[in-house]
């Protein structure tokens, strides 16, 4: 009668039996996403960022930091209030006429 081959016999964490183990470590970048609320909104972007997505296919980043590639009418859809706070408080740019 033989016995069974024993099952600890090839142990990996054995020293000396050439088996190792390795952890791989890496960052998880998430996206802050809130399902539903930035999806109804039009977010203002600077418009060559909009025309720059539009040929690479890369996306962008809103004022109030949502990241998206766009592509829809933004017509359709009421303008972000944080976006809206936001862009109300910057300073106004120098386009007045000088005379």
């Amino acid at each position: 009668m033989t016995m069974p081959a024993d099952p600890f016999a090839n142990d990996p964490l054995e020293a000396g039996t050439g088996g190792s183990t390795a952890t791989i470590e890496r960052e998880e970048v998430r996206q802050e996403v809130e399902p539903g609320d930035a999806e109804r909104f039009a977010h203002y972007v600077r418009k060559e960022k909009i025309m720059e997505s539009a040929f690479t296919g890369e996306p962008v980043i809103a004022l109030c930091g949502k990241v998206w590639t766009p592509g829809r009418d933004p017509e359709k859809f009421p303008v972000c209030p944080e976006c809206k706070e936001i862009y109300n408080g910057l300073r106004p740019g120098d386009d007045k006429p000088k005379g």
